[in-house]
């Protein structure tokens, strides 16, 4: 994934999941596809941005903490939640946070401007 999540005016919630993977690799990839394909049709998802280079890190943001609870136990989530801890990962983290300010720069964007909510 190489887009930057194009998120709403803050406040909004940010799931940072940061993780360490094993050698052991069947299924992952499809099922990483599918959790993203899944997360999208949740209510109060608004995208999500990763990068792996040794270290995974995924941020998926949300409306609210209450969206961020429907995902975690969201059935396919949660099976694919135990094959990350019987399988895919060596160890990981999650952190949950409240994002209350967000600005940024798009070289793409009218004349460079700086991103309207700095």
């Amino acid at each position: 994934m190489t887009q930057i999540a194009n998120t709403p005016k803050p406040p909004y919630y940010t799931v940072i999941f940061t993780s360490q993977r094993t050698d052991h690799d069947d299924g992952y990839a499809q099922t990483a596809e599918r959790m993203l394909e899944l997360a999208a049709e949740q209510e109060g998802f608004l995208g999500v941005e990763s990068a792996r280079d040794g270290l995974g890190i995924t941020l998926s943001y949300w409306r609210d903490l209450a969206a961020i609870r429907r995902w975690k136990q969201q059935g396919e989530h949660l099976e694919a939640q135990r094959r990350g801890r019987s399988d895919w990962y060596s160890q990981y983290r999650v952190r949950i946070a409240r994002v209350e300010r967000e600005y940024g720069f798009d070289s793409q964007a009218a004349a460079g401007r700086p991103h309207p909510q700095g």
